[in-house]
């Protein structure tokens, strides 16, 4: 389907942020600083890519 945002799951998403550990992440999540989130009834995370995109952009330019 053309132009359906991906769905990662919560593993690639801390692959692409460099081997973020799966703790830290759920840290920034209490905190509030982590891109939002789907999760689903078993309690897997995942994230959509545009979501990552956007949070990346937005530390950039808090930087």
């Amino acid at each position: 389907m053309p132009g359906r945002d991906e769905l990662m799951p919560l593993q690639q998403v801390l692959d692409e942020l460099g081997g973020v550990s799966r703790r830290t992440f759920y840290r920034w999540r209490e905190l509030g600083r982590a891109p939002a989130c789907v999760k689903l009834p078993n309690g897997d995370l995942y994230v959509y890519r545009s979501d990552l995109t956007a949070w990346l952009e937005s530390l950039r330019e808090a930087a």
